[in-house]
């Protein structure tokens, strides 16, 4: 993955783990936060990349593998850029 990404396998894995149940990946000033779905204000609501249980969706059952992990925050990545990061 280049040095440019926005969001990489980390910001997943951060998003994975959670202890929130509504766990929300979140673009903010340059950084991918994640927030439980109640805490996202209107001013970042635009900045949403996606919610836990989205990305639990594309993943195949059991622990997810870097490989996964890497491929989730490629497509994460190009969300962002849409998002016009």
């Amino acid at each position: 993955m280049s040095s440019m990404s926005l969001i990489d396998k980390e910001c997943v894995r951060e998003l994975l783990e959670s202890r929130h149940p509504d766990a929300t990946l979140v673009f903010v000033r340059g950084d991918c936060v994640v927030l439980p779905a109640s805490d996202v204000d209107e001013a970042h609501r635009g900045l949403v990349i996606a919610r836990r249980d989205e990305v639990i969706a594309q993943l195949p059952a059991g622990e997810p593998s870097e490989d996964e992990l890497d491929r989730l925050a490629i497509r994460l990545d190009n969300v962002v850029r849409d998002l016009g990061a």
